[in-house]
This record gives C-alpha cells, sequence and structure tokens, in this order.
C-alpha cells in the first residue's frame, strides 16, 4: 500500500470532527471554569487582603482540578470539553493528579513519587527554561 492508498484509506476509516461544536464545548467549558475562579476571587475579596486572594484562588483551584479528578469527574467533563479543561489551572492540576491515581499501586517511591510528573513535568520544565530565557531577555532591554 502507497501512501496515497493509505491516505484514501484513512479517509474512509476517520470520522469527520465537528470541529464547530468542539470549539463552542471547549469555549462553554473552559469559561465556566474561569468563572468558578472569578467567582472564589470575588469571594474571597470580601475578607481577604488583594495579595492574598492572589495567592489563594489558585490553590483552590488547582485543588479543585485534583478532587474532581479523583472523583473521575474532571475526566468525562475533559472527554467532551477537550481544549476547554487543559488552558485553565484546573486542566495542571488534573494532569499531575491524574498521574499520581494511575501509578499509586506501584507504591509510594517507585509509582507516586517517580510517575506523578510524567505529564506535568515536561510542562514544568520548559516554562521554567522560558521564563529565564525571556527574563535574560527583558534585562537586556531594560539595561539598553
Amino acid at each position: 500500500m502507497n501512501k496515497q492508498e493509505y491516505n484514501r484509506f484513512l479517509k474512509t476509516r476517520t470520522p469527520n470532527s465537528p470541529i464547530g461544536k468542539d470549539c463552542l464545548w471547549a469555549f462553554t467549558v473552559g469559561g465556566g471554569i474561569c468563572c468558578i475562579g472569578q467567582g472564589i476571587n470575588d469571594l474571597l475579596s470580601l475578607w481577604l487582603h488583594t495579595d492574598e486572594v492572589k495567592l489563594w484562588v489558585p490553590i483552590c483551584m488547582v485543588f479543585l482540578g485534583a478532587f474532581f479528578t479523583a472523583l473521575g469527574v474532571y475526566d468525562k467533563l475533559a472527554k467532551h470539553a477537550g481544549g476547554g479543561t487543559i488552558i485553565p489551572i484546573t486542566g495542571f492540576a488534573n494532569s499531575v493528579a491524574s498521574a499520581a491515581i494511575e501509578f499509586k499501586h506501584e507504591g509510594f517511591i517507585l509509582g507516586l513519587g517517580a510517575k506523578i510528573f510524567t505529564i506535568a513535568g515536561p510542562v514544568i520544565a520548559y516554562g521554567t527554561l522560558a521564563s529565564v530565557v525571556y527574563g535574560i531577555i527583558y534585562w537586556i532591554f531594560k539595561m539598553i
């Protein structure tokens, strides 16, 4: 089977993706998650100083993402919403928590400890590297 025949075969076997519907779901769910974060922000603003609110909102959102992953709700939501659940900070919590849940039977050291960042690890590593590079570039431009 050559490349053209394989592409024709692939088109007959691959279902069409409803892009408009998928985008609407991602936008709605991602926006809903962000609205929950804004609601937590507004609620905490009633009792805490602005600097403390900036600390507690991400903590609450990461907790909620991990909590709903542990209950199995977040993965079901992600199945329908796609990118809408990946982009907010709760998607990061989901990636860490789901890896921890998947490998917990292998023990705390070789399972949980070694595998917890298999999905989120590259994000952390490249995010840190990118922030250092951007910081150096910013510093150079500030000096000029």
